[in-house]
């Protein structure tokens, strides 16, 4: 089983799409961990969204017709859900 999952910063007020083979809670405990990526610069990180697919390709389908947008692009045009 695979996950597509966003995130959102409100220290930075910043959204990040990601997606993994384990389970989202899990990957979100690595984002928040002593790490060198984008995730690094906050360590308020919620899950917002998460979806699962049968398939690592599904899982690469960005949800909510987001397309290739990110970060606050994706509150620029409004956000699919509630980050509140």
């Amino acid at each position: 089983m695979y996950f597509c999952y966003i995130l959102y910063s409100k220290s930075i007020d910043h959204f990040y799409i990601g997606h993994t083979g384990e389970d989202p809670h899990e990957r979100l405990r690595k984002h928040l961990s002593d790490h060198k990526g984008f995730t690094s610069r906050a360590k308020d990180w919620i899950i917002v969204y998460s979806e699962t697919f049968p398939d690592k390709k599904g899982s690469r389908t960005k949800p909510g017709g987001l397309g290739k947008k990110s970060g606050k692009s994706v509150e620029e045009e409004g956000p699919v859900f509630d980050a509140a």
